[in-house]
């Protein structure tokens, strides 16, 4: 399976966003987006026209790589959320905010979505006292999500869990800091989804 290894920085500065995908060093004063905040590349700093098409690329494109899908996995997202009830857009969002990857992120286990991939991958959670290492796994209402008990020494874990003030918690999860323990209030809604994103634009370009 192919996967994005080269420096994510030039994913922020290419969509002109900081999606924050390298945890604590996106909030320091090493940030290459906050250095340099054009597009990488020898004519990165030329002002650039786009279509329609590219406009609405560059929006999928933006999402993608926020939560860090391969375009199989992101259009498979966008087929499902087209076949569920309610607005297509806003079921898109909310399916990938109910990955687990993502939660194990929203949470504070993680100081990243990747970094929260990877600690799934390795056994590092459980789902209702169950051992859950699918990071595109769909949390529903009323699922408590907990790091195993060996794993709470982990150090990046650890870490990621003191940093959480400074990100903060969504208010459709609850968070137990001490017992390493979070669980799912809600569904997130649209308007708690505060991140620049025009999903209307995904939409429009898987329906051309």
């Amino acid at each position: 399976m192919g996967r994005y290894v080269s420096s994510v920085c030039r994913l922020c500065r290419r969509e002109n966003l900081k999606m924050f995908l390298k945890g604590d060093r996106c909030y320091s004063d090493k940030c290459a987006f906050d250095r340099r905040g054009y597009p990488p590349g020898q004519h990165g700093q030329r002002r650039r026209k786009f279509s329609d098409y590219g406009i609405q690329l560059r929006e999928k494109q933006k999402v993608k790589r926020m939560y860090g899908l391969l375009e199989g996995q992101f259009h498979g997202s966008f087929s499902k959320a087209e076949r569920a009830r309610g607005i297509t857009g806003t079921n898109l969002l909310v399916f990938l905010e109910r990955r687990l990857d993502n939660v194990a992120y929203r949470l504070g286990f993680a100081n990243s979505r990747a970094q929260g991939r990877q600690l799934v991958r390795h056994n590092h959670f459980l789902v209702n006292g169950r051992k859950m290492n699918i990071p595109s796994y769909l949390v529903k209402v009323g699922d408590v999500v907990e790091v195993r008990e060996k794993s709470q020494k982990v150090a990046v874990i650890a870490d990621a869990v003191e940093a959480v003030v400074r990100r903060g918690v969504p208010a459709w999860l609850e968070l137990s800091k001490n017992q390493f323990q979070g669980t799912v209030k809600a569904y997130p809604t649209r308007e708690e989804l505060t991140m620049p994103i025009q999903e209307q634009l995904i939409v429009e370009l898987y329906s051309k």
